[in-house]
């Protein structure tokens, strides 16, 4: 504009016109917020410690610990400092019967439906190690992470009842009757219990969807940014992740709150120490830091 009116001699008003321009857009002079550069560094220092995360759960984290911020506004800085939104899964239909009914069952209550599943890693000597991963899929809460090198039916069972005595007995179970175990032993076991079991068809990983969509997020934000060196540590730190997703980590089905936001306050009184009380990151993105002073190299 300004070029244009020194070239052809124009006052303002005539080449708004010309242009059709308001005028107040052409004098608007954008401000910007006393706190937009400390906002600015919480998000991306916030982006750098959860990779998975797009701006709409960094928004939640950011008001958790005591940013008074929109979304939009967080999205405008997301998008202006260049930081990538995770890719979404695509979406995969339901499996449905001629009958209209939908062949998975689905959860409606706590203890209603559990499921399992199995994830493999690998310690820095190429190793593996199998992790089994039990959840509640009414409330998302992750009930047990178990690593080992090897995992047999007794030690599913194991798993398994351990969970039963802290949460209760659930009314089905959900599984992949594949050859990781064998099915016999457990499927008899919960019958005598009254659990029934629910297994998913061969090759249909999507029917055991919230145990695939469980283990899709520990890989994307703890298993492939991890370079493990025995398998204590991988127990250790699958504890002190599994956690951190029922207490701090906002789950966007669950209107981006934790599965178990309460659990946050309590005393762990079992597992790899007392871990369910403490802080899993430093406070970098709060408004005051969270009391610390020192900044993070990164954002210098």
């Amino acid at each position: 504009m300004s070029r244009a009116r020194e070239e052809h001699g124009l006052s303002e008003r005539r080449a708004c016109q010309l242009v059709n321009q308001p005028r107040g857009t052409q004098r608007y002079q954008p401000t910007q917020r006393d706190d937009e550069d400390a906002l600015t560094r919480a998000i991306i220092a916030l982006a750098s410690q959860y990779g998975r995360y797009g701006y709409r759960r960094i928004t939640v984290v950011l008001r958790e610990a005591g940013w008074r911020v929109s979304k939009d506004r967080v999205e405008r800085i997301w998008r202006r400092e260049g930081l990538k939104v995770p890719q979404k899964q695509k979406p995969r239909g339901r499996l449905w019967l001629n009958d209209g009914s939908c062949v998975r069952l689905r959860p409606e209550r706590p203890n209603h439906v559990w499921s399992y599943d199995f994830v493999s890693t690998y310690t820095h000597d190429g190793r593996t190690v199998r992790m089994l991963n039990l959840i509640d899929e009414f409330t998302r809460k992750c009930l047990a992470i178990y690593p080992r090198r090897r995992l047999n039916s007794r030690k599913v069972i194991e798993v398994v009842a351990n969970a039963m005595i802290e949460h209760g007995i659930p009314e089905h179970i959900r599984s992949d009757n594949g050859p990781e175990f064998v099915a016999k032993d457990l499927r008899k076991w919960l019958a005598d219990i009254g659990t029934k079991t629910l297994y998913i068809e061969p090759g249909s990983p999507w029917e055991n969807g919230y145990c695939e969509s469980f283990n899709s997020k520990l890989c994307d934000e703890f298993l492939n940014g991890e370079i493990f060196y025995s398998l204590k540590e991988v127990q250790v730190l699958a504890e002190r992740w599994r956690v951190y997703y029922n207490t701090v980590r906002p789950h966007s089905s669950l209107g981006y709150r934790p599965p178990a936001p309460a659990a946050r306050q309590m005393e762990a009184t079992t597992g790899h120490g007392k871990v369910e009380s403490k802080e899993r990151f430093p406070l970098f993105h709060t408004p005051d830091c969270g009391g610390i002073t020192t900044k993070p190299a990164a954002l210098h």
